[in-house]
């Protein structure tokens, strides 16, 4: 029972008939035989790492305005390090850790200037808005998917981000899906995992 109570709390309402159809279609819950069939084991995973980027966005957005440093500027800075696939002056772009398409980079402005999500924009955001994009553009014509490519932005928690520097996904080199899947965001930037290959963050599956 303490078992399915677990899954219970993990499924909530979306899996009542999922934990019907497992307790009817397997040993006890109790029993070291018990073993969800794959497809629930993957929509069970999935329920659970939404739950973690929700949590994780809220999180984060308890601090978006506060003006502390974000893992963001010690990229910039190069105090942590990345895969840059392109920088100028005003902005950079470097490969995600854990690429939601073969092709998956951020692009970031170098000057945060209270720009912690496209939400809060401000007329004089203007220039680096258009920057931020034409980047895009750049990003995908040395990435070699300038024949189809797609930019997400995600804003506030409720778009899950986790990262309050306003950044652009640049995701291409597969055929995409509209609408996209359902956002697992298996990334995550707030939780401070790096790697010298880029930077694992929030975007939704495509």
């Amino acid at each position: 029972m303490a078992a399915m109570n677990s899954l219970s709390l993990l499924c909530g309402p979306l899996s009542l008939r999922a934990l019907h159809f497992i307790r009817t279609s397997n040993p006890s819950p109790r029993s070291p035989l018990f073993r969800p069939p794959l497809h629930f084991r993957r929509v069970l995973s999935s329920v659970s790492a939404i739950s973690d980027e929700e949590a994780a966005a809220r999180a984060a957005a308890v601090s978006a305005d506060s003006g502390a440093p974000t893992i963001f500027d010690k990229i910039i800075s190069k105090e942590i390090p990345s895969t840059i696939v392109y920088e100028d002056e005003a902005v950079l772009a470097f490969r995600d850790i854990s690429p939601q398409a073969p092709v998956h980079v951020l692009v970031i402005p170098k000057l945060r200037d209270v720009l912690t999500e496209l939400g809060k924009a401000e007329k004089r955001h203007e220039e680096i808005l258009g920057r931020l994009l034409y980047a895009a553009k750049i990003v995908a014509e040395k990435e070699g998917i300038i024949d189809g490519f797609r930019v997400v932005v995600n804003s506030g928690p409720s778009a899950c981000q986790s990262v309050y520097h306003l950044h652009l996904h640049v995701l291409g080199g597969r055929q995409m899906k509209w609408p996209p899947a359902t956002a697992t965001a298996t990334t995550g930037l707030g939780r401070g995992r790096v790697g010298g290959l880029g930077v694992q963050h929030d975007v939704p599956q495509q």
